[in-house]
């Protein structure tokens, strides 16, 4: 079985090691070292990645039944003695993250009385679930302040080994135990004054290496809350980015990032209200509209017919116009909008018979598409291109249906 030299020394950046197995995992190449710095996945950390040979390595896991480290590669390396390099910059960010955990799960356990029961870290997000539905503004606050405190008093963070049957005597906090144990004991954690934790993953050898620790958002999860966070890197990305958008913001507001939130609401109001002035002034044009078309509708009968043909017209102010030309009496509305989505429109006034959705398709198979349909009393269809000229074509064939 592979000796796992990460457990005792997670800043080892490059080694040495022999090849004693090669095997395939999904149509991969793959391969066992006697010796490995290299992180497989476990624990709710992901792997390390890096090279062998100068060969990419995409994945490290371990396999069922003897729990040999597989390094999985992009491409087969040849020697049986291999050069090694972990990806340095992903350690450091799971080393920190890891580390970070650990203080922000007992912060949670000292100010809120909260247990973690998940913990999950990959590239786009990091998270703990509590055991808890919810957590107050201030409690966060305060467990925040706590967390990095401990960040900034530079605990010794370190390993040992224990032997299982030592476990019971022990002031340590486990979720479960393992299921396996890679190494002659239990492998433990401690925070200086702090923390006792069973865990395999790597970390920092002292709290002041995290940076800091900033929880980003909660959310409610059945009765538990899952936490989101930041350390080292990650927080200051995400802090750059932010700080960036906030000066943006205040920049295109001509306001002090203190006030960006203040102007914003203000921007709401006023959205708020020029979105009822604009939607009173589409109604009265759209009434205008309606009584030019009416005064040059056709006649057939007592039936007044309403054609109109547009270029590029909005769907919907489209389907608006027809809605309102129906609630006048003995009205059939053709409508119809050119375009690379030309759309028809269909509709009659309720004390009308006609069959608009029959009227429909005779246009649409003029159009050469039979994609729409409706109501006796609205239909509607389309979705294929259309000059002026075809449209107008359609609107024409579809009158002559109802009025043959």
């Amino acid at each position: 079985m592979t000796e796992r030299l990460y457990y005792d020394d997670s800043y080892t950046r490059t080694f040495e090691a022999r090849v004693v197995e090669h095997v395939d995992v999904d149509d991969r190449p793959a391969v066992v070292l006697d010796r490995t710095y290299f992180y497989p996945t476990g624990g709710g950390q992901p792997c390390d990645l890096g090279t062998i040979d100068g060969v990419a390595v995409v994945d490290v896991l371990t396999r069922p039944g003897d729990h040999a480290v597989l390094h999985v590669l992009a491409g087969r390396v040849a020697s049986d003695v291999v050069s090694c390099e972990l990806d340095w910059p992903r350690r450091l960010d799971h080393m920190q993250h890891h580390t970070g955990q650990h203080i922000l799960t007992r912060a949670f356990i000292e100010v809120a009385g909260a247990n973690t029961v998940s913990f999950h870290l990959s590239p786009d997000s990091v998270t703990i679930d509590l055991d808890v539905p919810e957590i107050a503004p201030d409690t966060l606050s305060r467990v925040e302040d706590y967390a990095n405190q401990i960040v900034q008093q530079n605990r010794r963070v370190s390993a040992r080994i224990i032997d299982a049957d030592e476990f019971a005597g022990l002031d340590v906090r486990m979720r479960k135990m393992p299921d396996h144990l890679e190494t002659d004991g239990l492998r433990v954690i401690e925070i200086e004054g702090l923390d006792a934790t069973a865990c395999g993953g790597t970390h920092v050898a002292y709290t002041g290496e995290i940076g800091i620790i900033k929880v980003l958002k909660l959310e409610r999860s059945a009765q538990e809350t899952r936490v989101e966070f930041r350390c080292g890197q990650r927080a200051l990305h995400d802090y750059r980015a932010k700080n960036g958008l906030a000066n943006q913001l205040a920049a295109e507001l001509t306001v002090g990032t203190w006030e960006v939130a203040q102007a914003v609401a203000r921007l709401k109001v006023d959205l708020k209200e020029a979105r009822s002035a604009h939607k009173v002034a589409q109604a009265r044009l759209i009434e205008y509209e309606a009584g030019e078309l009416l005064t040059s509708a056709d006649v057939h009968g007592e039936t007044r017919v309403v054609r109109a043909v547009f270029d590029n017209r909005d769907v919907v102010k489209l389907r608006a116009l027809a809605g309102h030309l129906t609630e006048k009496k003995a009205t059939v509305i053709l409508l119809g909008t050119a375009g690379e989505k030309a759309h028809l429109i269909m509709a009659r006034s309720q004390d009308l018979s006609y069959d608009m959705n029959a009227a429909l398709k005779q246009a649409l198979a003029v159009l050469g598409t039979a994609r729409g349909g409706g109501r006796p009393e609205f239909a509607q269809g389309g979705g294929v291109a259309a000059t002026v000229g075809e449209i107008e074509a359609a609107l024409q064939d579809a009158e002559q249906h109802l009025f043959r």
